[in-house]
């Protein structure tokens, strides 16, 4: 998807636990909910 936006050299990085402390924590746990960080670059 990122890559249709005109993206280029997308990479995904490694998960991230997004609900530490949150009130969803819970939840998130159960269905192994986690953020990722993206890197990417513009073309020129």
């Amino acid at each position: 998807m990122i890559e249709r936006t005109g993206f280029v050299d997308v990479r995904v990085g490694t998960k991230y636990d997004t609900f530490g402390g949150a009130r969803g924590e819970e939840k998130a746990r159960k269905f192994e909910v986690y953020g990722y960080t993206f890197d990417a670059g513009k073309p020129d």
